[in-house]
């Protein structure tokens, strides 16, 4: 007996019609099961994609760090342990007799006093940079102006910072003729007598540094919540008392960094008086020094060996640094 069907609908034995969007998904490939074999290989293809992606991305900024940091760092050594000229293709092994130059040799290892001037300049900028930082951090006219003031001398560049105190300091120069206007007719050399030439140096250095140090601590000095000021207006202190209380906890890690920075600038000193006087009148930093033993008189092993002395130093002083003046975190709550 043949089933009588609804209206409008299909009959009992006929085959399953699909819909559109039904028909349309099986023949792009979805509701299809997977199979068993070839699914799980792709899904184990795109976990260890997924895995190898972060290191794919780090191996490009690690091969030019090994390319350009460290493989020279370690021509560096090999050259310093030789008797390499920079010029014949043979290189004698002398072991560490360059070494032994470097620290009994009065000539090269006594131009570290001069980095002494630069070290004690370098506080004398983190003084004015965190006096100013202070200052404009809080509501002053102007602001934006004397931050764009303070900041610009470190965008010039070095050479160019060099040539114009080079014409500041010289006989007759700026400096002597707005000190003649104060009644200051024997002015001294500047740059011409040891005594003075590496203050004025130093006195360069300040100007062109203290803008960076400026920056440090005025981002760290805005990062503090300003609920704190406001209970310290409460309670009734003043600028002074929040300074000490709030701000100087607040960016003591910017302050070490600053202080890290000082040491390892004022050992690495430069361009500054290498433009100004060419490391003469018992001006030389350790730098200039090197430089000079490697180009000018074909020491490249011995140069070597200062720059490796160089690198310990510095890294010696900053783990002293890190030890005495822990990384403690600052809670101002």
């Amino acid at each position: 007996m043949m089933a009588i069907a609804a209206p409008g609908s299909a009959p009992a034995d006929a085959p399953a019609v699909l819909s559109a969007p039904a028909r349309s998904r099986r023949a792009r490939g979805f509701g299809r099961a997977p199979a068993g074999a070839g699914g799980a290989r792709g899904t184990a293809g795109r976990t260890l994609l997924q895995k190898l992606t972060p290191w794919l991305f780090l191996s490009g900024a690690v091969a030019l760090l090994l390319l350009f940091t460290y493989w020279p760092a370690l021509n560096l050594f090999y050259y310093s342990v030789t008797d390499w000229d920079g010029i014949d293709l043979t290189k004698h092994f002398v072991g560490f007799e360059n070494y032994v130059q470097v620290f009994t040799d009065p000539r090269v290892f006594s131009v570290f006093w001069v980095s002494l001037y630069y070290f004690v300049a370098s506080f004398v900028q983190m003084a004015i940079a965190l006096y100013f930082a202070a200052l404009l951090s809080f509501s002053t006219r102007f602001s934006n102006l004397f931050r764009g003031i303070l900041f610009f001398p470190y965008l010039i560049n070095g050479v160019a910072v060099g040539f114009v105190f080079l014409y500041l300091f010289q006989p007759g120069g700026t400096l002597d003729t707005a000190l003649a206007w104060f009644g200051v007719a024997d002015p001294p050399q500047w740059l011409g007598n040891p005594d003075i030439v590496n203050w004025s140096l130093a006195s360069t250095s300040v100007w062109r540094y203290t803008g960076l140090n400026f920056v440090l601590f005025l981002g760290a000095i805005q990062s503090i919540p300003h609920e704190l000021y406001e209970a310290a207006d409460l309670d009734g202190a003043n600028r002074w008392q929040q300074f000490w209380a709030i701000i100087f906890p607040g960016i003591r890690r910017i302050i070490g960094l600053s202080f890290i920075l000082a040491i390892a600038g004022s050992l690495s000193v430069f361009e500054i008086p290498f433009i100004m006087t060419g490391g003469a009148n018992g001006s030389a930093t350790f730098v200039i020094q090197t430089l000079q033993t490697a180009f000018s008189f074909r020491q490249v092993g011995l140069a070597s060996a200062m720059a490796v002395v160089l690198l310990a130093i510095v890294l010696v002083i900053t783990w002293i640094q890190r030890k005495v003046f822990p990384d403690e975190k600052v809670d101002l709550t």
